[in-house]
């Protein structure tokens, strides 16, 4: 029982000794799975023999959603615009942090253009048409909802702002508005 394991164990290290090379620039003897050790590369926009559409770049499969996107429903339609005033709610809680949150990010997009207090008054006013004053008239009576959609896909000449700023930080703007409005909607 003994020499079988004895023959066993010289062949290991009789195996793993021929398999060790001492030119550095050699990786030494291969036994097997040499195509694991040789793979054949494709560049990323080369034809590929190998796969069914014969190219190396796949299309993720279809409804893939890309790790970290929330996806949004609505469109830039004035109905859209109504759907998702009926529909999205803020979830966030109202305190210090996210106040002070929403403040950060009206300061850094929104001043230029609605000026501190949000009465359409910013810096760049004379270049550009005044927007809609936030405090004032019909946006005053805006839902949290639809002040996000709004921030999301844009309105008039205000561009979409949602690459810019994350989908929690609108719900937050959105929250900051209505304190700007004297507490507005929730």
């Amino acid at each position: 029982m003994r020499a079988p394991l004895i023959g066993l164990s010289v062949l290991a290290l009789g195996l793993s000794l021929l398999s060790c090379s001492q030119n550095k620039k050699t990786p030494g003897y291969e036994y097997i799975f040499s195509d694991m050790v040789y793979s054949v590369p494709y560049d990323a926009f080369a034809p590929n023999p190998v796969t069914r559409d014969k190219k190396t770049l796949q299309a993720p499969p279809e409804g893939t959603i890309p790790r970290g996107f929330m996806p949004y429903h609505y469109g830039d339609t004035p109905d859209e615009e109504k759907r998702a005033e009926r529909e999205l709610v803020n979830t966030f809680p109202r305190s210090a942090e996210t106040m002070a949150r929403g403040k950060e990010v009206f300061e850094t997009f929104c001043f230029v253009c609605h000026g501190s207090e949000g009465k359409g008054d910013g810096p760049v006013i004379p270049k550009f048409p005044a927007p809609p004053s936030l405090v004032s008239g019909p946006v005053k009576d805006y839902p949290a909802g639809r002040i996000f959609h709004v921030i999301t896909k844009g309105f008039g000449l205000m561009p979409s702002y949602a690459t810019q700023i994350s989908p929690e930080d609108r719900w937050k703007l959105a929250m900051y508005v209505h304190t700007l409005q004297g507490g507005g909607p929730p």
